[in-house]
């Protein structure tokens, strides 16, 4: 089951969405002009539609015959707060806004999918086209699980694609388990006391507190966490001090945390609290820390994950579809719906080699080759899950 000849056909339609989207981005719950774009397509080829879920969501439903079971498929719309630096025609006409992650190819290959299954409707059951707000920081995922996503639309199993610069166009990889990492970030604040720079010992110096912390957390991967387990902690900042002849009265440090698991994300949240117990007491200051937990873990279901690259091997042939990849540090607000779902994310060769322009990068762009594929596998996905019962 190579790329769907109708995928191909159809292929020039979504580019033109994809364009047009990506020249129009649109940030975390704003994704106004998006949603209406994507209801609309929707209505037009026959899918009830709903919207309002996390404010700007939009979920388009097929159904077909009297099967009881649903899948859904997710794509997220959000751009990122950054100016775009490509001359091509589609670039931004939003200053400071910018789809910088391929979100406009991921909803349009989710629209190109319903469009074709509006056409064939190959499956028995129920197909939840799920457009989600606010994956750049956001939390849309949840917000739309707040407020009653998969009460409403129930599915038994769920599904995302997420474009990767540098794996080959035509090329799908996927694996069960942990793919992406949670991102927590945390703020030491150390409350010492100042002074001037050449009396020392009549000042608690919260910079050199804060040297001795920033070396400590060092260890907490090295020494703390398993080293076959993939896990970081990075100081993003520290501020202290503002003259060459003053000791500061206080330093702030804050950065970033990132594990695969929720015991390692446990154990690095601890950490980082003993070893600010440990310095207030031994350097006499005061120290509090905050915790401001972010996306939890991205993990696949072991079976939903063996279906979706054996789905992957169908579209683009067994030499381009691989469980042989690495786990991420970066993450994905999927990761809340995998919790209440068992499902899986795959990643799509967006192509580009070892000269790739990587996500996030002022000159990203998606690459419309790819689409195709993605389009192919969220309708071989469906007509499989819904269909054969092989996926039950």
């Amino acid at each position: 089951m190579p790329v769907l000849p109708r995928a191909l056909e159809i292929q020039g339609e979504i580019t033109a969405i994809r364009r047009d989207i990506h020249a129009h981005p649109e940030l975390a719950f704003e994704e106004n002009r998006t949603s209406d774009i994507v209801a609309a397509k929707l209505q037009e080829w026959g899918f009830e539609v709903t919207r309002g879920l996390g404010k700007t969501g939009v979920v388009g439903t097929l159904r077909r015959g009297n099967s009881v079971k649903s899948i859904g498929l997710r794509a997220d719309m959000d751009c990122l707060p950054m100016d775009e630096t490509n001359d091509f025609a589609h670039r931004s006409q939003n200053a400071g806004r910018m789809h910088a992650c391929g979100h406009d190819g991921h909803t349009a290959m989710l629209l190109g999918a319903a469009k074709m299954l509006s056409e064939t409707k190959n499956f028995e059951g129920a197909v939840h086209c799920i457009f989600q707000p606010a994956e750049e920081g956001g939390g849309g995922a949840k917000v739309m699980i707040d407020d009653g996503l998969f009460e409403k639309f129930p599915c038994d199993a769920v599904f995302a694609i997420h474009n990767t610069p540098g794996l080959p166009v035509g090329h799908i990889v996927a694996k069960g388990g942990p793919i992406l990492a949670s991102a927590d970030r945390w703020d030491i604040h150390i409350i010492g006391r100042g002074g001037h720079a050449a009396h020392p010992h009549s000042t608690l110096d919260p910079m050199v507190v804060g040297a001795n912390i920033i070396l400590a957390l060092q260890t907490i991967v090295s020494r703390n966490v398993d080293p076959v387990e993939p896990a970081v902690v990075t100081a993003g900042f520290f501020n202290a001090g503002s003259a060459y002849n003053v000791i500061p009265g206080g330093a702030h440090i804050g950065g970033t945390t990132r594990t695969t698991t929720p015991k390692n994300r446990e154990l690095v949240r601890r950490r980082i609290d003993e070893i600010c117990e440990g310095a207030a007491r031994m350097h006499g200051v005061e120290i509090k820390v905050e915790h401001r937990p972010g996306y939890p873990p991205t993990v696949n279901d072991v079976e939903r994950a063996r279906f979706a690259l054996d789905i992957a091997a169908g579209v683009c042939g067994e030499h381009a579809a691989t469980d042989k990849v690495a786990s991420r540090m970066g993450a994905e607000d999927f990761s809340y719906m995998l919790e209440k779902v068992p499902g899986a994310m795959v990643w799509l060769g967006n192509g580009g080699g070892k000269d790739a322009v990587m996500l996030h990068n002022p000159r990203y762009d998606f690459n419309d080759m790819a689409i195709p594929f993605g389009v192919s596998f969220f309708v071989r996905t469906v007509e499989r899950f819904l269909g054969d019962g092989k996926a039950a």
